[in-house]
């Protein structure tokens, strides 16, 4: 049984007289920052000189300085860009700062599982994940509750990095919704086995596919997209809240005996679990990683002609088409507006 924290296990007052280093202010970045500067916290931006996103941070009251500097200023330094990016960013522009008795966080453990960061002995490690996007973690703080986080240590150099951690994962709000223990080797492997199998490549395919079919035996492509694709959101949200069985009984019976005998039919079960664990075993044993970091390395060539594709796909194009008429197509929320 998994360990869990509330927040009446954390003390947010262990940040006291600590300054943190938010490196990055994307989506997860800006979303830390604020929060933590709202629960009075004294944090700065690490950015690099020239970025977009240096007078945004400003704006928004926050302190901003270079990489660099904001790792050479802080106590605790946490990652926030890009995965495929921080091992160069670590190296020439934060390894040399972190000095004994400072921290080192991140929010996923791709670096740390894969050794592509290697801290030094004398520094915390820790991670401090909120299981959801960076701007449900901000809409969430601002709305007085939070979004459920993990909590690892890989290092505990000072003897309170558990400390160190839970304080800083109250100050972002997750404490209000719960704070569950890992490790950075079990988060890395079932954060990308569920956005691998389930989350984006799973559902995405699904969605994809049975987008096609309609269309293809000439049915509406509006149709189509509202069927296979916009109603996605309205069942996970039932799942959400009361799991499959609260999904059930608020659709119609008609609907649940079609997921009984159809849903094995699209997924053969155990042909889909060994599938599976074909791909955990890409991502065990680092194969995936492996691929990831030559992509990078090499120009992106496949995963940009992957993104060109989507973008070009009839259900993209269509979907764009009715979100622009829908209510929140204005939205400025990247959790619900039309990209």
């Amino acid at each position: 049984m998994a360990k869990m924290y509330y927040e009446k296990d954390c003390d947010l007052s262990w940040l006291k007289g600590k300054k943190i280093a938010i490196i990055g202010y994307g989506s997860q970045g800006h979303a830390h920052a604020l929060n933590l500067k709202d629960s009075g916290c004294d944090v700065c931006v690490g950015l690099r000189e020239g970025s977009k996103n240096w007078a945004n941070a400003e704006k928004a009251g926050l302190a901003v300085r270079t990489v660099p500097a904001a790792a050479e200023w802080a106590d605790i330094v946490m990652m926030l860009i890009n995965d495929e990016a921080q091992a160069e960013v670590y190296k020439k522009d934060i390894a040399p700062y972190m000095t004994e008795g400072k921290a080192l966080a991140f929010a996923h453990g791709f670096n740390i599982r894969y050794q592509q960061i290697v801290p030094p002995a004398g520094v915390d490690v820790f991670m401090a994940a909120p299981k959801g996007p960076g701007h449900t973690v901000r809409s969430t703080y601002v709305a007085g509750k939070g979004v459920p986080c993990l909590v690892a240590v890989e290092q505990d150099a000072t003897g309170h990095a558990y400390q160190t951690a839970l304080a800083y994962i109250a100050g972002i709000g997750g404490a209000r919704a719960g704070v569950m223990e890992t490790t950075f080797h079990d988060e890395t492997e079932t954060d990308l086995f569920g956005e691998q199998t389930v989350l984006c490549g799973g559902v995405v395919d699904l969605m994809r596919c049975g987008f096609e079919v309609l269309v293809e035996a000439g049915y509406e492509p509006e149709n189509a997209y509202f069927e296979c694709i916009h109603e996605m959101k309205l069942i996970i949200d039932l799942i959400n809240k009361g799991g499959v069985a609260a999904m059930n009984y608020s659709i119609s019976d008609t609907a649940e005996f079609g997921e009984y005998v159809s849903g094995p039919r699209v997924i053969p079960h155990e042909e889909t679990k060994a599938r599976m664990r074909a791909v955990l075993a890409d991502i065990q044993d680092g194969t995936f990683a492996g691929k990831w970091i030559a992509e990078n390395k090499n120009g992106r060539t496949f995963f940009n002609s992957k993104r060109a594709q989507l973008k070009k796909h009839q259900m993209e194009i269509v979907g764009g088409e009715l979100r622009k008429n829908m209510i929140w197509g204005g939205d400025s929320d990247l959790d619900t507006a039309s990209n």
